[in-house]
C-alpha cells in the first residue's frame, strides 16, 4: 500500500482504490472493467438510490435488525448523498452490468465509508457499517435498483416536467386569446383552405400540450408502487414481512410523493412496463412538441418569400454567410430533442422486451433514457417558451393579404349555388388572376350584394347559428 492508494476486499478478493475516494472495490472494479463511454449513472437516481438507503436504515432500526449508531450513521451519510453533497463519489458508467449491481454497491460502499469516516475508522474497514450487511440489509439490487428509478422518475415528473407543461400551456393560451380576432387562410396538403383565426390554430398547439401532459400525469399511476421488499426475485427473502410497507411508507414521507408498495413484485421486478409506460408518454410528448415546432417553422418562414404570418423572436444571428439571416433556432432545437426522446424511447421498449424470467437486465439503460427524456424535455420546454413562444407576433398586414386573395373563401357559395358552380368561380379566378367577386360576377351565378354578404371570412370560423 502507498499513499496514493488504499487496499480495500470484497468477496473476490483484494483491490487498489484510490487512497481519498470514498468508494470501495466492487466500484472499483467496475470503473476498471466497464470503462464504456463517457455516460454517467444519472444524479438523480444516485440520490434517489441513497433515500431508498436511508429509510431502509430507519425501517431496519424498528425491525431490530440494525443498532441505533448504525441507523443514525446510515441516515446522515445517505441524506448527505440525496441532497447531492457527494456527485463526485459516483463515477461509474450506465454501461455495465444490467441489474445496475455496480451502480447499488457504489452507493453502499460510499455509505460505509463516510460512516467510517464520522466513526473514527479507516476507510475500507467495513466498520461500524458494511456496504452490504448493513446498508444493503433486506435489499437486493433487482428491487432497490428500480425502485430508485420509478422514485426519480416521479419526482422528475411531477416536480420538473408538469410544472414546466403547465406555464408552455399558459404561454398558449395566452396568445390564443390575443389572436382570437385574427382572421387568416387555413391549410390542408400544405394548400390553401378555409379561414381559420389564428386564436384557432394556437388553441390547437396549447391543448395537444393539455393532453400530452394528462398522458404523462397518467402514467404516474404506476410508477408509485414500488418493488422494494421483493429482495432478489420477488419473494421477499431475507427481508421481514414489514418491510415492504413500512420502508414505502419512509420514502413517502422523504419524498412528498404517493409511493407505496407494489402488490405483485414478481410483476414489476421480472418486467418494468411502468417504466416503459412512462417513457411512452413522453414519446407522445415529444411527437406533440415536433409537430408544433413544424407548424411555427412553416408559418415564420421567410421573411420575403414564405409564409411569413408568423415573427419568431430573433436572438442570434442566423447565417455564417448571409448577412441578416435569422433561423428559427428554437424550433430546430426542439425538433432535435424530440427527435432523441423518440429513438430513446425505442431503445427503452426494446430494453423492457428483452427480460427473462425473474429478471430484466436492462435497468441502466431504462433509468438512463427514462431520466434523461425527461431532463431534455424539461429544458427544451422552458427555453421554447421563455426564448421564442412568449416573444412570437403575427404578421397582420401578411395575414390579411393571404386571407383576401385565397380563392377557398369561395368554399361558403356552394350551400347557396353548388360545388360545381363554386368550382368553377374558383378555376375562373385562378386561370384569369382576378378575384373571387370578379369571376362571381362574370359567370352571373350571384349578385354582388348576394357575394358580399355570403363571402364573410368573420363568419367562416365558426359553425352557423
Amino acid at each position: 500500500m502507498t499513499d496514493l492508494v488504499r487496499i480495500e476486499h470484497d468477496s473476490m478478493g483484494t483491490v487498489e482504490v484510490p487512497a481519498d475516494v470514498l468508494w470501495g472495490a466492487q466500484t472499483q472494479r467496475s470503473l476498471l472493467n466497464f470503462a464504456i463511454s463517457d455516460d454517467r449513472m444519472p444524479a438523480e437516481l444516485i440520490h434517489a438510490l441513497a433515500l431508498i438507503k436511508q429509510a431502509a436504515a430507519s425501517v431496519n432500526f424498528r425491525l431490530g435488525v440494525l443498532d441505533e449508531t448504525q441507523r443514525d450513521l446510515i441516515i446522515n451519510a445517505a441524506s448527505a448523498i440525496a441532497a447531492g453533497l457527494h456527485d463526485d463519489q459516483f463515477p461509474l458508467r450506465v454501461w455495465q452490468t444490467g441489474s445496475g449491481t455496480h451502480t447499488n454497491m457504489n452507493v453502499n460502499e460510499v455509505i460505509s465509508n463516510l460512516s467510517s469516516q464520522a466513526s473514527g475508522e479507516p476507510l475500507g474497514s467495513h466498520r461500524p457499517v458494511h456496504p452490504n450487511d448493513h446498508v444493503n440489509r433486506s435489499q437486493s439490487t433487482n428491487d432497490a435498483f428500480p425502485s430508485a428509478i420509478h422514485i426519480a422518475a416521479a419526482e422528475g415528473i411531477t416536480k420538473q416536467l408538469l410544472p414546466e407543461l403547465e406555464r408552455l400551456i399558459e404561454a398558449f393560451n395566452n396568445k390564443s386569446n390575443a389572436w382570437s380576432e385574427i382572421i387568416k387562410i387555413g391549410r390542408t396538403h400544405l394548400q390553401d383552405a378555409v379561414p381559420i383565426t389564428l386564436g384557432q390554430e394556437a388553441s390547437a398547439w396549447r391543448d395537444q400540450i393539455v393532453t400530452a401532459r394528462g398522458r404523462i400525469q397518467a402514467s404516474l399511476v404506476e410508477l408509485y408502487p414500488l418493488p422494494l421488499g421483493g429482495t432478489a426475485v420477488g419473494t421477499g427473502l431475507n427481508a421481514s414481512a414489514r418491510f415492504a410497507e413500512e420502508t414505502a411508507a419512509e420514502l413517502a414521507l422523504l419524498t412528498g410523493l404517493p409511493l407505496s408498495s407494489a402488490v405483485n413484485k414478481f410483476a414489476v421486478m421480472a418486467s418494468h412496463d411502468g417504466l416503459v409506460n412512462a417513457m411512452a408518454q413522453l414519446r407522445m410528448l415529444a411527437v406533440t412538441l415536433l409537430k408544433i415546432s413544424n407548424d411555427l417553422r412553416l408559418l415564420a418562414c421567410g421573411p420575403r418569400a414564405g409564409l411569413a404570418e408568423l415573427h419568431l423572436p430573433e436572438n442570434e444571428p442566423g447565417s455564417s454567410i448571409m448577412p441578416g439571416k435569422v433561423n428559427p433556432s428554437q424550433c430546430e432545437a426542439m425538433a432535435m430533442v424530440c427527435t432523441q426522446v423518440l429513438g430513446l424511447d425505442s431503445a427503452v421498449a426494446i430494453a423492457g422486451s428483452g427480460g427473462n424470467l425473474q429478471m430484466n437486465v436492462y435497468k441502466p439503460l431504462i433509468g438512463f433514457n427514462l431520466l434523461h427524456s425527461i431532463s431534455l424535455l424539461h429544458d427544451a420546454c422552458y427555453n421554447y417558451r421563455v426564448a421564442m413562444v412568449q416573444g412570437i407576433e403575427p404578421n397582420k398586414n401578411k395575414i390579411k393579404r393571404d386571407l383576401e386573395q385565397s380563392l377557398m373563401l369561395v368554399t361558403v357559395l356552394t350551400p347557396e349555388i353548388g360545388y360545381d358552380k363554386a368550382s368553377e368561380i374558383a378555376h375562373l379566378a385562378h386561370n384569369q388572376e382576378v378575384s373571387l367577386r370578379e369571376a362571381a360576377l362574370e359567370l352571373g351565378y350571384v349578385s354582388a350584394a348576394e357575394f358580399d354578404r355570403i363571402v364573410d371570412p368573420a363568419s367562416m370560423t365558426s359553425p352557423r347559428p
